[in-house]
């Protein structure tokens, strides 16, 4: 078992995970480490995420603390080892922590769910929209800011292309399709973009319109990032203060259902694509 300077999401999330088991198995981190043959401030230290722990030793685990799901615990056995370096680390020196992980997690994802209400999603978005949008943050951002953003932005669009692209599924309320951001010319290359990449098979993108009864409001992006096993999902909120990211039962279920809401509230793949088109016709 070795120390880590920086716990990373992945580790972080192990031990968050190792933590609800022992929890469920009713033991104390006292009772835990006598399992393991180790000490209170070891298991303590792993589900900080601030020990990197093995594949062996995760099962272990599993195993003192009596999980059967067999699945489960293989997921978590394969969050373990060396970590490969992401080309998102790149900025972690110069863009906020939680920008950077959400690379981390749309690269981890099995499929990525996405509802937003009044900008376009991330995953989806064009530079010179991205762009429009960095330079009205409040207090305005330096240039060289925004670019890093943009760039940022655009290399996290990855995850949509090559052989095993992610699947993706895109919720846009039609005030986000008129809100003009950047100008017409802007305006329309984007919306342009958001029905050319619907074409791909992996991508779906669904639109609420104005008038619909009731849809869940969310003022905020929501991104759904599915894991190997539905214990691993992660939601993650885009705040004005930040990226919050939500891992207990309660609130992965809260935010399917919210989602499952908002998407029986929408036009369907065919009809939001004919919408979108004639908005950007008169954008």
């Amino acid at each position: 078992m070795s120390s880590r300077k920086v716990s990373v999401m992945r580790q972080q999330r192990l031990g968050v995970e190792l933590r609800k088991l022992r929890e469920r198995a009713g033991l104390s981190s006292t009772e835990a480490a006598k399992r393991l043959g180790g000490t209170p401030a070891q298991i303590s230290n792993i589900e900080a995420g601030r020990y990197a722990v093995s594949a062996e030793r995760v099962r272990t685990l599993a195993a003192n603390y009596s999980c059967g799901d067999q699945a489960y615990v293989d997921a978590l056995a394969g969050m373990t080892g060396p970590r490969a370096r992401g080309w998102w680390e790149e900025y972690r020196e110069i863009l906020p922590a939680g920008l950077v992980d959400v690379a981390e997690l749309e690269h981890a994802a099995t499929a990525l769910r996405v509802a937003v209400m009044l900008q376009m999603p991330g995953l989806l978005q064009t530079p010179e929209y991205a762009r429009a949008l960095f330079r009205e943050i409040v207090p305005r951002l330096p240039a060289y800011e925004v670019e890093h953003r943009v760039s940022f932005r655009i290399k996290r669009q990855a995850v949509l292309y090559g052989d095993h692209p992610t699947p993706l599924t895109v919720i846009i309320h039609e005030a986000a399709l008129r809100m003009g951001i950047g100008g017409p010319e802007t305006t329309r290359e984007q919306l342009n973009y958001v029905v050319e990449m619907s074409d791909h098979d992996h991508i779906s993108v669904v639109v609420i319109p104005f008038g619909e009864a009731s849809p869940p409001v969310s003022g905020h992006p929501i991104v759904y990032a599915s894991g190997p096993v539905p214990q691993l999902d992660t939601v993650e909120l885009d705040t004005e203060y930040g990226c919050d990211f939500l891992d207990a039962e309660a609130q992965l279920e809260k935010y399917r259902t919210v989602l499952d809401r908002m998407e029986s509230c929408t036009l369907g793949p065919v009809k939001s694509r004919d919408l979108i088109r004639r908005i950007a016709k008169n954008a």
